[in-house]
């Protein structure tokens, strides 16, 4: 589903109604996870997702703009990030052509009300470029977008406090042409991998939410949901695996979306169950650093294995 082929729809009422919005989008929450999404939607405040990569923040925002029939905007966050790229910029090459061709074409005296005209012309709505803030600040009554700023964590601090203004009062000042304030504020996602930390100022105006990984009942029912064809014994093998790496204290612990991606590679290769060769030949798939693929094909994989199957054994019988 997504917002271009969903109906618009209301905002959920409780958090049942959040559960089944998110349901609706194939996202497989927990009841905490839908409480503070309720909350953040009923009391039009940003919604700040902590959590490891791989986890799922991105894709609530995505699930919600699809769910509610909104446009979704999204600010993809990098070192440098600066206001030219994510609010607004003048496009320069369009303006020269304007100005030049008032001057071919005489363009007055060259008074200071020449000049005047000149420079409303050159700055106005028809040269400004609008980046994904500024795009945010344009929605309609009951149709404002759903705005993704994510991975925070990758600009700096002064863009940070550049966000101060747009997240308070859901406006920002141009020079030349004033304040855009939204008629209806956007619908605030925003993420964060922790790389480092916010500052205290940006999350007072937000609601927190730490998103972790999923128990093993979670994480298969997610499985379930997003490769179906998955066979109910290699799905089982794969939650237990996962999780058991998940406590081995890894460099990079795999996340929902790799679990996802190992299933789907084994579902493609037709596996009904995981061995160990199969696990050594895609084990890339799952981890992506050397370090951690090593140990896993050391004798401690194997033994990693072994549990599994023994696990999921007894739980069948």
């Amino acid at each position: 589903m997504n917002d271009q082929s969903a109906a618009r729809r209301s905002l959920p009422q409780s958090i049942d109604e959040t559960l089944d919005l998110l349901s609706a989008g194939d996202y497989v929450a927990d009841r905490a996870l839908a409480t503070v999404l309720f909350l953040s939607l009923k009391m039009g405040r940003p919604l700040f997702l902590e959590g490891e990569a791989g986890v799922g923040k991105t894709e609530i925002a995505k699930v919600l703009a699809g769910t509610l029939g909104r446009k979704l905007i999204r600010l993809q966050c990098y070192e440098g990030l600066d206001v030219a790229s994510a609010v607004y910029e003048w496009n320069y090459p369009a303006q020269m052509i304007e100005i030049r061709m008032r001057e071919a074409l005489g363009g007055g005296s060259g008074g200071d009300q020449d000049y005047d005209l000149m420079e409303k012309s050159v700055f106005s709505e028809r040269f400004l470029i609008r980046r994904p803030l500024l795009q945010a600040l344009d929605g309609l009554p009951g149709a404002a977008p759903v705005l993704l700023i994510d991975e925070l964590d990758r600009t700096d601090e002064a863009f940070e406090a550049f966000l101060l203004e747009i997240l308070s009062d859901f406006q920002v000042t141009i020079p030349e042409l004033g304040t855009v304030k939204a008629v209806e504020p956007p619908i605030v996602i925003i993420t964060t991998n922790r790389t480092r930390e916010i500052h205290d100022a940006l999350k007072r105006r937000c609601l927190y939410h730490w998103v972790d990984y999923p128990d093993a009942a979670r994480e298969l029912a997610i499985l379930h949901t997003k490769v179906p064809k998955a066979g109910e014994e290699l799905s089982r093998e794969i939650v237990a695996y996962v999780q058991k790496l998940r406590e081995m204290d890894l460099f990079k612990n795999p996340g929902v979306a790799e679990t996802l991606d190992w299933a789907g590679a084994l579902t493609e290769l037709d596996k009904l169950a995981l061995d160990p060769q199969t696990v050594s030949d895609t084990i890339g798939v799952l981890l992506k650093y050397q370090d951690d693929i090593a140990r896993i094909e050391s004798s401690e994989g194997r033994k990693l294995l072994d549990e599994v199957k023994a696990q999921v054994q007894a739980a069948n019988a």
